[in-house]
């Protein structure tokens, strides 16, 4: 139960590649017949509506209020988590928000747990009492509430939360519930019209409009699963897990985030698209979780700086990591390996592959067309299925060791000071100069280089040997391997003079 992700979360990377799957929703789904948006209403086209009545009228009843009840531990409030929209001591800070926001929603923790009280949206998508909201809105919620349109108040339960989508769905008893279907869902343009229903402030069945204002907005909120739908509908704390409608009634979006430096609506709100809540919410009805496919690989952007210290025309993922007995390193996937296409698909960067992955289910040949050492090549993995999130987290946590900068041989070209790894793997960082290309990429002492281009490090010399062959062939950059407290990533490093 979790609030204020500004990027705010309205509600109240990864080693696992994938997103979620279509999965049977049959002995749920009820017919679209039945929904209140079941037959689509086309606007006149070339007119601005005069009107956005109709449309809301329409499937305004679908659309409830949530009201949500927990409690979080001190540990949670001081770093602050807990709470839904518009919650009574405690609000969500995602990784990576930016400092500027950051101050909005710190506070310092108390010495009990504290009751936490919030507020969300979300909507019926079946006649027999199965909703849609965010699962930032109901995580940690120990009570549940529902106020529908026609003023009842009824106990919800969780049937299922996917976080990695921040989708959830809740489910009230009863029947002959108004509700919406995503069978009639669209494909939104930029500037097209579109219509937000929700519960802003506790203010619920509030209505208002805009346009779409951008597609395929990635990498939000550290979400690797979802496109995100850029909205200028105002939408508030409040209305996250309500659905955002077009001009013909179609659901297109479910309200999760804003950007915001106020902690109000200043026109910039973001949508999880409705195909991928479709997909989320049958799964989460079936089994209650959402499968994802799972190769066991840590990959990253190729960068068009490291695109050109690889010598790539093309973009692509690079393989920083395979993860010890998985899926990608029983079919020989190495690190520095960089994945052009997935079955028989040509992929852009490390969000291509997580979606191409995903689609598999366990056991299903993954074919991954992969460049080595200059030569394309084929390699079939076969899927897994992804571990839970606390399993895949690794310790991120190096001390500083080895041999002081003074004892460390130089790599002026670098700005970088190294020392002979103690256990003879690479060699390890002692020294930065910080306003070097490599400080400025976040190389710190203690970090321990295990590969230079195209050469596998075992000794300082070997490392300056690497450089200065780079910088022979005339590259810009070398690509340095690196490990850090068990994990692995790929930096380019500008040569320099020296």
């Amino acid at each position: 139960m979790q609030t204020n992700r500004s990027l705010l979360k309205l509600g109240a990377a990864a080693a696992a590649l994938s997103l979620a799957g279509a999965a049977g929703y049959a002995v749920h789904a009820a017919s679209p017949q039945g929904a209140v948006n079941a037959h689509p209403q086309a606007p006149v086209v070339g007119t601005a509506p005069a009107s956005f009545a109709d449309i809301v009228s329409r499937v305004a009843p679908a659309v409830v209020s949530i009201e949500v009840e927990g409690k979080t531990s001190p540990r949670r409030v001081a770093d602050g988590l807990g709470g839904g929209d518009d919650d009574e001591g405690g609000g969500t800070l995602p990784q990576g928000l930016p400092p500027e926001f950051r101050k909005f929603f710190q506070q310092q923790a108390p010495a009990q747990p504290q009751v936490m009280r919030g507020a969300g949206s979300g909507f019926f998508i079946s006649s027999d009492g199965y909703l849609v909201t965010n699962n930032h809105v109901v995580e940690g919620a120990d009570k549940i509430e529902v106020h529908t349109s026609d003023d009842r108040t009824l106990k919800a339960r969780i049937i299922g939360r996917d976080p990695a989508t921040d989708v959830a769905v809740i489910k009230v008893e009863g029947h002959d519930f108004p509700f919406v279907s995503f069978e009639d869902r669209a494909k939104p343009r930029v500037g097209d019209w579109v219509v937000a229903v929700g519960n802003p402030f506790n203010l619920g069945g509030t209505a208002t409009a805009g346009i779409v204002s951008a597609l395929g907005r990635k990498n939000l909120a550290s979400s690797n699963y979802v496109d995100y739908m850029q909205i200028d509908a105002p939408i508030n704390r409040g209305n996250s897990g309500g659905p955002t409608f077009d001009l013909e009634g179609r659901v297109v979006g479910v309200n999760t985030m804003i950007f915001s430096p106020t902690g109000g609506s200043v026109g910039i709100g973001f949508d999880i698209p409705a195909d991928v809540v479709d997909h989320v919410s049958k799964q989460l009805i079936s089994t209650g979780k959402v499968n994802r496919g799972f190769i066991g690989a840590l990959v990253q952007d190729v960068t068009p700086d490291i695109a050109e210290s690889l010598g790539l025309a093309g973009k692509g993922a690079l393989v920083a990591e395979v993860t010890a007995g998985g899926p990608s390193a029983q079919a020989g996937l190495k690190p520095g390996d960089v994945v052009t296409k997935v079955n028989g698909v040509a992929i852009a960067n490390g969000s291509d592959l997580t979606r191409a992955v995903a689609l598999a289910k366990a056991g299903d040949p993954v074919r991954l067309e992969v460049r080595r050492d200059g030569q394309m090549r084929e390699i079939v993995v076969h899927s897994g299925v992804r571990p839970a999130e606390d399993a895949l987290a690794s310790n991120d946590r190096a001390s500083p060791g080895g041999k002081g900068a003074a004892e460390a041989p130089a790599v002026g070209a670098l700005g970088l000071q190294v020392a002979p790894d103690e256990k003879g793997e690479g060699v390890k960082v002692a020294g930065v100069d910080d306003s070097s290309d490599a400080g400025q990429k976040g190389l710190r002492r203690g970090d321990v280089i295990l590969r230079a281009g195209d050469h596998a490090i075992h000794s300082p010399a070997e490392f300056k040997a690497a450089v200065a062959e780079a910088k022979k062939a005339g590259k810009k950059s070398v690509l340095l391997f690196v490990a850090r407290g068990g994990q692995h990533s790929f930096v380019p490093v500008e040569i320099g003079e020296g």
